[in-house]
């Protein structure tokens, strides 16, 4: 009886899925970067040809290393070998660098809105002072780390479960607001077929990055592939396309209700119209539902409440976990500078923490210089759709290696096709349809975003290459050598 209590049924692993993986901020990011209910056709072309193929590849994988913890790491060190194995552990904590950045400047417009609840006030502010403030709660809480203190994250699955809660909330309550407020002052839509179908131009294709940051991080499920009730091989790809519906019937009727709300000749009138809604949009967004129903600033202060827990509590988790995934590895910590190793009293590795001190605060002030505090906010998100999805290279990288070399060393209970040649085919389509997004990505019209898109992740990449250097000169000056 105990045995059956653990197992997870199909649709509860849906569930799982669902909400780690969806929230309302990934419907406005497609509305503000896709010309609004164009997105849709984008979303079905992302969650079809990418997203669902991903999802079950990342069942086998996590079917075929159930018992290892370290997750894409473990993946590519069991199927590549432990020094390639290191740089996919490298790339993981990479990618937070720019993520933890954009944290504190999030829970600032956060907190703004709760207490000004408008947008004007903080998009007003001088970017200098901005970027100072959010230098400042970034050190506060690199401080809370490296004393060993992490009192956020219950709260962080606290605030991320609110805000799922919020986006479902957001687009139950906008289809039922005609009905209740039928002069609420909708927007008309135009279901046309030319309105629908995107424009393929150079927007279109650099944006692409922001669907694949989106619909990533799947690979946290799978732990819980070899944990179902029933076959896996049957039972799996049926929660995952059921996440996958669930998740693309969300963006579909989450687009549509913000098309009922937002007036495209408004919201893409300019750059800096466009880069105002991308910073401030969910918070409009709810405001504007709090007018339908009248109830004021109370849906939006809410919303803002839960999305500030939700961005500090993240900042502080995206400083310790990363890092500690990344020194308390066996072995990707024998190629790290033994300096990073060092702990403090509390535990932390305080040397680490100063690394993301420097590395983060740098994209911080390198921001002072960007005009307007909502056009740091979009420049951020951007840089963000372009860093974090290089980490789930790795992911189809180690299925790749796992189909090409290890198909019978590791027995799984589930796969995701029977063909190894058709597994290869899958693995190398969406391992090119990340690389390209994100490389795309990179461009940009303004040439200070785009040198930070770039410069960023050739930073790290250059990190990522120099630490096993030194610290091999390391161990050969102590006498001692990497097992």
């Amino acid at each position: 009886m105990d045995n059956s209590q653990k197992k997870i049924k199909w649709y509860m692993l849906a569930f799982m899925c669902f909400s780690t993986l969806w929230g309302f901020g990934n419907v406005v990011n497609g509305f503000m970067y896709f010309n609004g209910i164009q997105v849709m056709f984008s979303w079905i072309l992302m969650f079809a040809l990418f997203f669902v193929p991903y999802a079950l590849m990342v069942g086998e994988l996590g079917s075929a290393f159930k018992d290892l913890g370290g997750g894409v790491t473990s993946w590519v060190q069991e199927t590549a070998g432990s020094k390639v194995g290191y740089y996919a552990g490298w790339t993981y904590w990479a990618c937070h660098v720019s993520y933890i950045a954009s944290k504190g400047s999030g829970g600032l417009k956060a907190l703004s809105w709760m207490v000004f609840q408008n947008a004007e006030t903080y998009d007003t502010f001088p970017t200098l002072y901005v970027q100072l403030a959010t230098l400042a709660v970034f050190l506060f809480f690199c401080w809370v780390a490296s004393r060993g203190l992490n009192p956020l994250k219950k709260l962080a699955t606290l605030a991320g479960s609110s805000m799922f809660v919020m986006s479902i909330l957001y687009i139950l309550m906008m289809f039922a607001a005609p009905v209740i407020n039928p002069n609420g002052g909708f927007v008309n839509m135009d279901f046309s077929l030319d309105n629908l179908i995107p424009t393929f131009d150079v927007s279109y294709f650099t944006n692409l990055s922001i669907l694949v940051f989106a619909v990533g991080g799947i690979e946290k499920i799978s732990p819980y592939v070899n944990k179902m009730d029933g076959n896996p091989a049957r039972e799996f790809p049926k929660s995952m396309i059921f996440a996958a519906v669930m998740v693309i019937v969300c963006a579909i009727f989450g687009t549509i209700a913000m098309g009922m709300m937002f007036d495209p000749n408004v919201v893409f009138a300019s750059e800096e119209a466009t880069n105002s809604y991308i910073a401030n949009g969910a918070y409009i967004a709810f405001e504007k539902l709090g007018e339908y129903y009248g109830v004021g600033n109370v849906l939006m202060i809410i919303y803002a409440l839960c999305n500030a827990i939700g961005q500090f509590s993240t900042l502080v988790v995206s400083i310790d976990a990363p890092l500690r995934m990344l020194l308390e590895d066996p072995i990707t910590s024998q190629s790290v500078p033994k300096q990073l190793l060092k702990k403090n009293k509390y535990g932390a590795f305080i040397n680490g923490i100063w690394m993301v001190v420097i590395l983060s605060g740098a994209i911080i002030l390198a921001q002072t210089f960007v005009p307007g505090a909502a056009n740091v906010l979009a420049q951020l998100n951007k840089l963000n759709s372009v860093t974090m999805p290089l980490r789930y290279l790795w992911v189809f990288f180690a299925y790749i290696m796992l189909r090409k070399v290890a198909d019978e060393k590791f027995p799984r209970e589930y796969k995701f096709v029977k063909s190894r040649g058709i597994g290869k085919v899958f693995g190398v389509w969406c391992f090119l349809v990340v690389l390209v997004c994100s490389v795309l990505g990179m461009y940009s019209p303004d040439p200070f975003t785009m040198f930070l898109n770039i410069i960023t992740p050739v930073v790290m990449v250059l990190l990522g290459l120099i630490f096993p250097v030194i610290r091999k000169k390391q161990d050969e000056r102590d006498g001692t050598t990497n097992a």
